[in-house]
Formats: C-alpha cells, sequence, structure tokens
C-alpha cells in the first residue's frame, strides 16, 4: 500500500477515536487512539498527535496513570521517533512504552 493510505487510515482512525470519545465510548474511543498509534508511530508528527489524543483521553476519563504516562510518550515521541520505535506497540499507559506487539489483523494490510 502507498504512504498516502496509511496516512489515511491514520486520519480516519483518529476521526472515529474523536468521535467515540464525543459520546463518551470511551472504550472504543481508546482502541481507535491505540490503531492511529500503531499507523502514525514512524511519522515524528502524527506518533506525536497520536499521543496527544491519549492524553486529552486520560484526562476526560481522569486516569492519572493514563496523563502521566502520555507526557512521558509525547516526550519520547518527539525524540525518538526518526531513531527507533517499538513496531506495533499500541501507544497506552497500559503497556510497556519500548515493547514491540504484533500488528492487529485489520492493519496489517497497511504495512505490508
Amino acid at each position: 500500500m502507498p504512504m498516502d493510505k496509511l496516512k489515511q487510515e491514520f486520519y480516519h482512525q483518529l476521526d472515529l477515536a474523536k468521535a467515540e470519545l464525543k459520546l463518551k465510548n470511551y472504550s472504543k474511543s481508546f482502541y481507535h487512539l491505540e490503531s492511529a498509534h500503531i499507523l502514525g508511530q514512524n511519522h515524528i508528527a502524527r506518533h506525536t498527535v497520536s499521543h496527544l489524543w491519549m492524553l486529552y483521553y486520560g484526562i476526560k476519563t481522569k486516569n492519572v496513570k493514563e496523563i502521566t504516562g502520555q507526557i512521558l510518550r509525547i516526550l519520547a515521541s518527539l525524540l525518538f521517533t526518526l531513531i527507533w520505535v517499538p513496531f506495533g506497540n499500541t501507544g497506552g499507559s497500559n503497556v510497556s512504552a519500548i515493547k514491540p506487539m504484533p500488528i492487529r489483523k485489520e492493519l496489517q494490510k497497511f504495512f505490508n
């Protein structure tokens, strides 16, 4: 798939996450934020944007662990994206920030 399809899907997942967040469907919102993170983690701006939205999610849900974790991950995304990223990592504070993970089945087509 061309890079523009990956970028397009990143923004689509982000839009889905925002819509679910607005409806207070928090678990669905976070799932889409994780997907956006997976799709955007090799690009500094998209990677950072995914973490900014996860921070916003943490604030909306009053999740201190998520807020703290995302502040650290935002800094890391700005500093390390061009050097190394844990491929497939979903980006939330509920997982190790340095652990590579399998790509979700529905997203694999964007990485072939």
